[in-house]
């Protein structure tokens, strides 16, 4: 077990990298969810994010991508990862992320926070906050 660290070390997040079949569109859905810019320096790596401002995702082109399904099946792929955003008003926030291409996961399983399906099949939470 770990339990001293350098304390000269910094670790932070500096990105959060998502598995897909299709970077651009992916990437395309986020910035417009967030409010954040894309950007294509190649096409198999897109980043979306504010310059200057960490963390930021990155999708990456997965060829043999399968979707996770919501609610976990055993038999079926598993998600690995989810994000969650903080959020002033849900109903507006579900209505903007479904204009964006989102939808609504058929279960949910607490009114504190609503799972939405991104367009690749990844799980995200909005919570209000």
């Amino acid at each position: 077990m770990c339990e001293t660290r350098d304390k000269e070390l910094n670790i932070r997040v500096f990105s959060i990298v998502i598995d897909c079949n299709n970077p651009n569109a992916l990437a395309d859905f986020y910035a417009a969810l967030l409010g954040w810019q894309k950007n294509t320096d190649d096409p198999e790596w897109i980043a979306v994010g504010k310059k200057g401002i960490t963390p930021f995702l990155i999708f990456q082109e997965e060829p043999n991508y399968r979707p996770p399904v919501w609610p976990d099946n055993p038999a079926d792929q598993q998600k690995s990862i989810h994000l969650d955003f903080a959020v002033s008003d849900m109903n507006k926030a579900i209505e903007h992320a479904v204009h964006c291409g989102a939808i609504v996961a058929a279960e949910q399983f607490s009114p504190y926070w609503t799972v939405m399906i991104d367009p690749a099949g990844h799980p995200f939470c909005l919570c209000e906050r």
